[in-house]
């Protein structure tokens, strides 16, 4: 039935059906080599301490709502499965009354690497389909050296990409010194006030 709780599950990676079109491939690759440092106790208990939320959808698969970026870095490096908490289960939705459902949720982001938005049907099936988009990079950078506050608000680093997409040239697509540079100067002004996790201006 729907809305009841559903215990923890165990997932194979490459069974983990996304909620979004994009991740920053950079961010990605930087989770791989972060994982292939780690021990075999020290990669036990970053799995066990980055569950994943997921939702059940149509034929009972198993959408993840946050973590895609490890999610892919995973199913990359080979990891057999992961911890998944279903937060509800939608699978006796049928699939457009499913994706308005998640949407509505805040559980999907239909939006592509342009920032363009995009029918349900354009959501990839799998983590490995989904396309590389640098702003949402540059968006995790600007916040790990501190020019914003991570925000519980779903989706949040998607629109401080959008803003820099608009206000910031990335070429060849890569994150520069000096594009970061920059992008922290837009993160202390007030221009980006409205975005969530503004931290304020410095004086």
């Amino acid at each position: 039935m729907s809305g009841v709780r559903h215990p923890l599950l165990t997932i194979a990676p490459a069974k983990l059906r996304p909620t979004q079109l994009t991740v920053g491939k950079a961010e990605v690759a930087a989770k791989r080599a972060g994982w292939e440092k780690l021990g075999k106790k020290k990669r036990q208990e970053l799995l066990a301490s980055h569950c994943f939320p997921g939702v059940l959808g149509p034929k009972h698969r198993v959408y993840i709502v946050d973590h895609h970026h490890l999610g892919l870095a995973l199913l990359e490096e080979g990891v057999k499965s992961v911890p998944v908490m279903i937060q509800r289960d939608f699978s006796w939705l049928e699939p457009p009354v499913f994706w308005h459902t998640m949407e509505f949720n805040r559980w999907a982001h239909p939006y592509d690497q342009h920032g363009n938005r995009t029918d349900y049907d354009a959501i990839p099936t799998s983590l490995t389909e989904m396309a590389d988009d640098p702003y949402r990079t540059l968006a995790a950078r600007v916040r790990m050296a501190g020019g914003c506050a991570k925000d519980a608000i779903p989706f949040a680093e998607f629109l401080w990409a959008d803003f820099y997409r608009r206000n910031l040239k990335l070429p060849g697509g890569k994150v520069t010194a000096k594009a970061l540079q920059q992008a922290l100067l837009f993160a202390h002004s007030h221009d980006t006030a409205y975005l969530p996790g503004w931290s304020g201006t410095i004086e």
